[in-house]
């Protein structure tokens, strides 16, 4: 076939991805992703020069390295988030800060904050965070780390790089946005980089939330997985959520996206309000 030509993708082909793609990353694509599909992975199909979908699938599950499957997923992700998005959670956890550190007890058992972005996509997430707990957390010295995983590699690259055009910075506090960006490029590119001193407080990592079991050692804070569940079915957000608890410090927080609840999945956290959850003290 030519190079710059993409085969149809059959019904029985796109049941090979889906069912792919729902056993490796828990995204649960229905009948009507089906174009979509096609159009994502176009790029690929023309790389390869494979004849078929079926042809290209069976590369990807012959591949051991493990490669492609990771560039499939990194196509058929969707990426979509700016700065401060959803910008109450954001000012629920400087309201929570504010509480913790006005309780000795609380400070007396907790020598370090620590927050999780589980899907932080291309950073924006994460990096409004860290913006966040530097302003709400300097006067008091108290120190903070942020993990921020994704399973596409690809996105987590640009993340690391906390690059963005300068138009992009509209949804930043005004103050925030001469504290923490730095031009970036050269003159005229309008690109900005997120401050070094808020970058490496942030640890970028690869991670599936579809493991059975995260390796994290301490507990966090925090846990934003915003816009994430939305893709999964209901055992599979009923699993990841009972995770996200585990490893929830008692007191902790589980923030979702605006258009997700947990009100159809069995879980043990308490309602806090809207798109927030809290891990009980006992």
């Amino acid at each position: 076939m030519q190079a710059d030509c993409v085969p149809d993708l059959t019904d029985a082909e796109y049941e090979l991805f889906r069912r792919l793609i729902y056993d490796k990353c828990g995204i649960n694509l229905g009948p009507q992703k089906q174009q979509l599909v096609r159009a994502r992975l176009g790029k690929r199909m023309r790389a390869g020069q494979f004849n078929s979908y079926r042809a290209y699938y069976d590369f990807v599950r012959g591949d051991a390295s493990g490669n492609e499957l990771a560039g499939l997923i990194d196509a058929i992700s969707t990426n979509t988030t700016h700065l401060f998005r959803e910008s109450q959670h954001f000012e629920f956890v400087r309201k929570m800060l504010r509480t913790w550190l006005d309780d000795s007890a609380w400070r007396a058992a907790n020598n370090e904050l620590r927050c999780w972005s589980a899907g932080c996509s291309s950073g924006e997430e994460p990096y409004s965070l860290a913006m966040t707990l530097d302003d709400a957390l300097s006067a008091s010295r108290t120190p903070w780390r942020i993990l921020a995983t994704d399973i596409s590699t690809q996105i987590l690259d640009r993340a690391r790089r906390g690059v963005y055009e300068s138009h992009r910075l509209g949804t930043v506090p005004a103050e925030f946005r001469r504290r923490y960006f730095v031009p970036a490029g050269k003159r005229g590119d309008n690109l900005v980089q997120v401050h070094p001193n808020i970058q490496s407080r942030i640890a970028f990592a690869h991670l599936n939330l579809m493991s059975p079991t995260f390796p994290f050692r301490l507990g966090f804070h925090f846990i934003f997985c915003r816009n994430v569940m939305i893709y999964f079915d209901r055992a599979t957000q009923e699993g990841l959520v009972e995770r996200f608890t585990r490893h929830l410090r008692p007191g902790g927080h589980l923030i979702i996206g605006h258009s997700e609840s947990l009100n159809a999945i069995k879980h043990a956290l308490e309602y806090v309000q809207p798109t927030i959850y809290r891990k009980p003290e006992r």
